[in-house]
């Protein structure tokens, strides 16, 4: 049967690039307004609908807006099937190249916990609350499939989402060596996770690697080859998420 699935990005040029992928096989559908200021962005397909959402930067306003968009379509009765957040990432050295893709395993929330003396605990650790979203295989498998298809660089791993961007070497290795099978870093799949799983909708995060994970060096930085390569997966992902059956 199909279904619709809802694509998150942080910022405008994500989605542009989001929107350009899905125009190449899906017709536009013009725009829908969702309360809190949001506009999606609607394409429609013979195997079923997208629509792409401009959330904001970091967990708590991309869930705030995932929520709301949810929210909306559950009440309009049409929930979405999956939820996507898509866009630029930080990649760790030796697993994700610039200009590569990372379909996400998990997704973690990197910096939810407490620092202690004898080092950082995760939220779990602690009694209370969640930092992982895992991601089936169901979900995961055909998506790295349709890109190796495409002949597109891509790595499967995990995805962290942080609320303060790494800039140190110090901090990229502290982050690795918790998290050792982590690809990329981000600030907002984790929010994305919390809100879809809120709604028992299946969620995936897929990131296009336009810098590297340590110090700052904006002079190395590729966003545009990254905004493409987000542009070119979404050309042929379409179908692998519009045919995808995750257990929600």
């Amino acid at each position: 049967m199909p279904h619709r699935i809802l694509i998150v990005t942080a910022v405008t040029a994500e989605a542009d690039s989001v929107a350009g992928g899905l125009a190449t096989l899906a017709r536009p559908g013009g725009e829908l307004s969702v309360p809190g200021g949001l506009v999606l962005r609607r394409y429609a397909a013979e195997h079923g609908g997208a629509d792409v959402l401009v959330g904001g930067v970091g967990p708590a306003a991309v869930a705030a807006a995932t929520g709301a968009a949810l929210t909306r379509a559950a009440l309009a009765g049409e929930p979405y099937g999956l939820v996507v957040s898509a866009g630029i990432a930080g990649g760790f050295p030796g697993r994700a190249p610039l200009g590569s893709l990372v379909v996400s395993d998990a997704i973690v929330a990197a910096d939810l916990g407490a620092d202690t003396p004898e080092g950082f605990v995760p939220v779990e650790e602690l009694g209370f609350g969640r930092s992982v979203h895992r991601v089936p295989d169901a979900l995961t498998a055909p998506a790295a499939a349709a890109l190796a298809a495409a002949g597109l660089p891509h790595t499967t791993g995990a995805v962290l989402t942080v609320s303060t961007v790494t800039g140190t070497a110090d901090r990229a290795a502290a982050l690795a060596g918790r998290h050792p099978g982590a690809a990329a870093e981000a600030m907002e799949g984790f929010g994305v996770a919390e809100a879809a799983a809120a709604h028992g909708a299946a969620v995936l995060e897929l990131r296009a690697v336009s810098n590297a994970v340590g110090p700052r060096d904006r002079a190395a930085w590729r966003i545009g080859d990254a905004l493409e390569a987000l542009r070119r997966a979404v050309t042929v992902l379409d179908t692998a998420f519009w045919e995808a059956r995750p257990c929600s």
